[in-house]
């Protein structure tokens, strides 16, 4: 089996499932403990990576809203997007889609403003001085009430241009797309793109509800779409993207075996999968980790690589012009 380890390493990328809250590494979770005076239960570096042992998806989430307790000022917010935008620069992404939880926030008594302000104004800098081009997510939280996803959208109006889209994450099982059904509805007469999890934890039916309910314009997950045939086709036929997570599958155990995760499948299905790292501080790897870790369990070709590739260019909710432009970056690159 060959291995395309600096091919992918080298090739530019773009990531369209990031949650920056996951992208907070221990070393900064004591620095900005420390920097807010804020108590952690862990010791030190060493605990907290021990911590992020988990199983499942909720004992991920408990030790995520903790971590959050770090960030309470614009410039932490900063300075956890910044590290993720120095992470990707060294793994060749040109261009990163960041969702945000600002519930997550607001109900520590965070502004809105302060959370959007912090993390807009690295995205800024990261166009400026790294290159990086972004858009911006906000996800609500399914966990909680519709009424409280109202109010969240009604924050983010004031935003709407830095805000491209919204999204829905965390537990998905006994939470459906249909219980947020106006709430997207609303949001689309704002303006905003559509995105939501769906089909990691939740039935094939979640999906569905995301397409028909929810008209999402791209799906994150969407794995257990193959436990459903007619849904892969209708899936394959529209060619909405999915966002895919190998690492952050893996480590929450919705795939047990990485040899039998389904990215390779979906593109042989004629599925508009990409390669995405979800919470990479938790799930241990950013993009190339992700490419590494499908190419070497599934044997992937050098054609699917490129495909996954394209595919995330493709999907980006970035003009037709950026999207030229960044396929005639990667043409370049392949021609090289």
């Amino acid at each position: 089996m060959t291995s395309h380890r600096d091919f992918i390493d080298n090739m530019p990328k773009t990531e369209l499932h990031l949650h920056i809250e996951g992208s907070l590494e221990p070393e900064l979770m004591f620095t900005l403990a420390k920097r807010n005076n804020i108590s952690l239960p862990y010791g030190s570096v060493e605990e907290v990576r021990a911590a992020y042992q988990f199983t499942e998806l909720q004992d991920f989430l408990d030790i995520y809203y903790q971590g959050m307790s770090v960030l309470i000022t614009e410039q932490d917010f900063h300075d956890l997007t910044w590290a993720y935008l120095e992470r990707i620069k060294a793994d060749n992404v040109m261009h990163t889609e960041i969702f945000f939880d600002p519930q997550g926030h607001t109900e520590r008594g965070i502004a809105f403003d302060t959370v959007v302000s912090g993390i807009t104004r690295a995205l800024a800098e990261g166009e400026q001085k790294l290159g990086i081009t972004s858009r911006l997510i906000l996800c609500f939280l399914r966990h909680l009430s519709e009424e409280a996803a109202f109010e969240t959208l009604k924050d983010a109006l004031r935003h709407k241009d830095k805000i491209i889209g919204v999204g829905l994450d965390s537990s998905e099982l006994g939470h459906p797309p249909s219980k947020f059904e106006r709430v997207f509805r609303a949001a689309r007469e704002e303006g905003f793109l559509l995105v939501a999890h769906a089909g990691e934890e939740g039935p094939p039916e979640y999906v569905i509800e995301a397409l028909d309910l929810l008209q999402v314009d791209r799906l994150d997950h969407g794995n257990r779409s193959l436990e459903d045939e007619a849904l892969t086709r209708r899936l394959a036929d529209m060619q909405i993207a999915l966002t895919v997570c190998p690492l952050s599958n893996h480590k929450l155990a919705g795939v047990k075996d990485m040899r039998k995760h389904p990215i390779k499948t979906m593109l042989e299905k004629g599925l508009k999968a990409t390669v995405n790292s979800d919470d990479p501080a938790y799930f241990g790897g950013y993009m190339n980790d992700n490419y590494h870790a499908i190419d070497e369990a599934l044997g992937l070709t050098r054609d699917q690589i490129i495909t996954l590739a394209r595919n995330g260019i493709d999907a980006s909710f970035t003009s037709e012009a950026e999207k030229q432009s960044m396929h005639a970056r990667l043409a370049a690159y392949l021609a090289g």
